[in-house]
C-alpha cells in the first residue's frame, strides 16, 4: 500500500482524529488503511451512515473518555488498593456506559443495527452506586460503614473535648498565659503560656515562639484526650483501607464487562467519529462495486471550500483504463486527480465521499506521485526523485491498482521526457490498472487519442479573464494556452515571435493570431530598477608638490580648525600645519584650502615670524653674521 503524503490524506486522518474522543479511536485513525474485504467494507459504511444518521436524531453520543480504566482494572487484578480517585473514575466510566446505553436505545425505534451495540454494554448498576455512595469528592464517605460513622462521630466528640478542657485551663491559669487562644502546635493542641510561669501550668512543653518568652504547652488534661483521638484516628485509616479494599475487590471481579465496555466505546467512538466527519464534509454514501469502475458526480476536494470549490464529474473503468489531462498552468489538474483519488480512498477506508454520488470500485493499492521530490539530502534531482517513485509504482501496481501520476516525464528534457512519458504510459495499459496522468506534452495528447482504453481530458480555461474554470472535459485534449498567457499578461510581439518560432518554426508565426492591442515590439527602459551606487575615484594632482604653498591658510577636517602650511606636500601626501597648539603632520586628503598666502601676506614676506622661535630666529641671524657654535635643532 502507497498513499504518500503528496495525496493529503493524512490532513483528512488529522480532521477525522479530532472528532473522537478516546485515544485507541484515534490511534486507529491514524493507522486506518484501505480496507480490502467487501464485506467488511460494506459493514463499514453502514457503520458511517447508521452512525451519522443517530448524531443527527438524537444529537451528539455521549463517549466519554475510557483511557485510564485499562490500567486501573489490571492494579485490582493484581490485588493492589485503588485509591479514591480511582475508583470515581470507574464509577465515571459506568455512567458513561448508562447513558450510551440510552443513547443507543433511542435507535431501536428506527431499526438501526448499530443501536443494539447497547446489549454488549454492561453499566454493573450495583458497583456503580456502591461506588458512588462510599466515595464522594475524593473522599470516603462517613455513611460509607456504620463502624466510620461512629468513628468519625467518636472523634469530632474528642475533639471537642479537648478544646473545651484547653479552655478550662486557660481560664484558671489566664494570668500565665501570654494570649487569649489555643493553637495546633506539632499536631498537639497548646496553650500559650508566659516562659516565667512554666512550672506553674501542669502539661509538657511542645513548642516555644521566636523570641522564646512563650512557651506552647500541652495541658495534662488535653493530653490524655489526644491519645484516645490518636486511637481513633488509627481505628478510622484501618475501617478506610477496608473499605477500599472491599471496593477493589468488587472491581477486581468485573474486569471481564469492563474489558468489554471499553471495547464497544472504544469501537463507537470510531463509528460516531465518522458519521460527524460526514457532516462536517456534507459527504454521501458511495456505492461500493468490485467491477472495476468509478464514478463520481460532482465530486469535491474534501480539503476544499465548498463554496468555491468547482465539482468534477468522471467515470473511469470498463473500457476506458486511463485517462490522460491537459490544460493551462493552474489550470486544476493536480487537485482534480487529488479529488478523484481522496474521494476514493476515503470510501475505501469506510468513510463518506464529498460527492452528490458515486459509485466506486474497491483497489488493491493506491500508487501515487505528485510533487517533484526533490531530496538534497540523498543527491536526488527533481527528475532522479521522479524516475524512482515511477519505477516503484510500476513494479508494485498490478490489475486492481488505482495510480496517480502528476506531470508525467517532467524534469529532463522534453523530447526524452515524452518518450519516458509514453512508455510509463503504455506499461500502465499493459498491467491493466486504473489511472489518472497530468501532462503538458502533445505527443503524449496524440498517444491517448489513437490508444485504446486511454482517453484525453482537458481543463476549461477562461481566455478572457486567464483564469481557471476548473472544469473537466472527457475525451478532448487540452492545450497549455502558454502564448496566449504570455501576450494577454504584456509579453512584447517580438519575445513572442521568438518563442513560437523555436517550438514550432517560422510557419507558425505566420499562422498565429496576434491580439489585436499587442503593438510592442521591444521592452523600454523606462524603470530601471534599483541601481548599484559606486565609490567615486578620486583623481590625484599631478604634481603634488604644488597644490598647497607656505603660509596658505587651510581647513582641517574634520575638526575644521585653520591652520598654516609650514611645509608642502611630500612624496607620500603628508604635509605639516601650524595650529594654535603647535605643528602637526598630516595627510592632504584632510586638508582643504581656505584663503591662499599670497592674499594674505606681502610679496618676499619672512615666514620665519610665524614658524620659527625667537632663539631660532636670533640663532641663525648670528649664523649669518659669524662663525658660531650654534645648532638649530627643528622637531620632526
Amino acid at each position: 500500500m502507497n498513499i504518500t503524503d503528496n495525496m493529503e490524506f493524512i490532513k483528512i486522518k488529522q480532521m477525522w482524529s479530532e472528532l473522537a474522543v478516546t485515544q485507541a479511536a484515534k490511534d486507529k485513525i491514524i493507522g486506518c488503511v484501505p480496507i480490502l474485504s467487501e464485506m467488511e467494507l460494506r459493514k463499514q459504511q453502514k457503520d458511517t451512515t447508521e452512525g451519522r444518521f443517530m448524531i443527527e436524531q438524537y444529537g451528539t453520543p455521549p463517549v466519554a473518555s475510557v483511557d485510564e480504566i485499562p490500567e486501573i482494572m489490571s492494579l485490582a487484578v493484581c490485588g493492589k488498593l485503588l485509591t479514591t480517585d480511582q475508583l470515581e473514575r470507574v464509577a465515571g466510566a459506568l455512567t458513561a456506559v448508562k447513558r450510551m446505553q440510552d443513547y443507543l436505545r433511542r435507535g431501536r425505534t428506527e431499526n438501526i443495527s448499530l443501536a443494539y451495540y447497547d446489549e454488549n454494554l454492561d453499566s454493573l448498576d450495583d458497583l456503580r452506586e456502591e461506588i458512588q455512595r462510599q466515595i464522594r469528592n475524593g473522599q470516603v464517605d462517613s455513611h460509607a460503614s456504620a463502624n466510620l460513622l461512629r468513628i468519625r462521630s467518636e472523634i469530632i466528640t474528642t475533639e471537642e473535648k479537648m478544646k473545651q478542657r484547653a479552655e478550662q485551663v486557660m481560664h484558671t491559669y489566664k494570668d500565665c498565659m501570654a494570649d487569649s487562644y489555643s493553637t495546633y502546635r506539632n499536631g498537639r493542641l497548646c496553650v500559650p503560656v508566659k516562659k516565667e510561669w512554666r512550672f506553674k501550668v501542669p502539661g509538657s512543653v511542645i513548642d516555644k515562639s521566636s523570641t522564646g518568652n512563650t512557651l506552647f504547652m500541652e495541658p495534662t488534661a488535653v493530653a490524655k484526650y489526644f491519645e484516645e483521638l490518636q486511637n481513633l484516628r488509627i481505628d478510622e485509616e484501618n475501617e478506610i483501607y477496608q473499605i477500599l479494599y472491599t471496593l477493589t475487590a468488587m472491581v477486581g471481579e468485573c474486569t471481564a464487562a469492563m474489558e468489554e465496555n471499553v471495547r464497544v466505546i472504544e469501537m463507537l467512538d470510531f463509528v460516531f467519529s465518522k458519521g460527524k466527519l460526514s457532516i462536517d464534509l456534507c459527504c454521501v454514501e458511495p456505492d461500493i462495486n468490485t467491477d472495476d469502475a468509478i464514478k463520481l458526480t460532482e465530486a469535491r476536494h474534501p480539503l476544499m471550500d465548498r463554496k468555491k470549490c468547482v465539482p468534477l464529474n468522471l467515470t473511469i473503468g470498463g473500457a476506458r483504463k486511463g485517462i490522460v489531462i491537459t490544460g493551462p498552468n493552474t489550470g486544476g489538474k493536480t487537485v482534480s486527480i487529488k479529488n478523484v483519488a481522496l474521494n476514493c480512498v476515503m470510501a475505501q477506508c469506510g468513510l463518506h465521499v464529498c460527492c452528490v454520488k458515486a459509485n466506486i470500485c474497491m483497489r488493491s493499492s493506491y500508487l501515487c506521485d505528485i510533487g517533484d521530490g526533490q531530496n538534497i539530502s540523498e543527491n536526488l534531482s527533481t527528475f532522479s526523485a521522479h524516475i524512482n517513485n515511477v519505477l516503484s509504482i510500476l513494479e508494485s501496481a498490478n490489475a486492481s491498482s488505482f495510480v496517480i501520476m502528476d506531470e508525467l516525464g517532467s524534469g529532463t528534457d522534453p523530447t526524452e521526457g515524452m518518450g519516458i512519458a509514453v512508455s510509463i504510459l503504455e506499461e500502465l495499459r499493459k498491467k491493466g490498472c486504473l489511472f489518472l496522468v497530468t501532462t503538458h506534452y502533445p505527443e503524449v495528447k496524440e498517444y491517448a487519442e489513437r490508444t485504446d482504453s486511454i482517453v484525453n481530458a482537458r481543463m476549461t480555461f477562461d481566455r478572457e479573464t486567464l483564469s481557471p474554470t476548473y472544469r473537466m472535459i472527457v475525451g478532448e485534449a487540452g492545450e497549455s494556452c502558454a502564448f496566449y498567457i504570455a501576450e494577454k499578461l504584456g509579453m512584447p510581439k517580438g519575445m513572442l515571435k521568438t518563442a513560437i518560432e523555436a517550438a514550432y518554426g517560422e510557419r507558425a508565426v505566420a499562422e498565429y493570431e496576434f491580439l489585436d492591442d499587442n503593438e510592442k515590439e521591444a521592452y523600454t527602459t523606462k524603470n530601471r530598477g534599483p541601481q548599484i551606487t559606486k565609490i567615486k575615484k578620486q583623481t590625484q594632482h599631478k604634481n603634488l608638490s604644488e597644490e598647497y604653498h607656505i603660509g596658505d591658510s587651510v581647513m582641517v577636517y574634520p575638526d575644521k580648525k585653520i591652520g598654516i602650511v609650514c611645509a608642502p606636500i611630500n612624496e607620500k601626501g603628508m604635509m605639516r600645519i601650524q595650529m594654535p597648539h603647535g605643528k602637526i603632520e598630516i595627510n592632504h586628503k584632510r586638508v582643504k584650502l581656505h584663503v591662499p598666502a599670497d592674499k594674505l601676506y606681502p610679496e618676499d614676506y619672512d615666514f620665519s615670524i610665524i614658524f620659527d622661535t625667537v632663539e631660532h630666529r636670533k640663532a641663525r641671524h648670528d649664523m649669518e653674521r659669524k662663525l658660531t657654535d650654534t645648532v638649530i635643532e627643528y622637531e620632526e
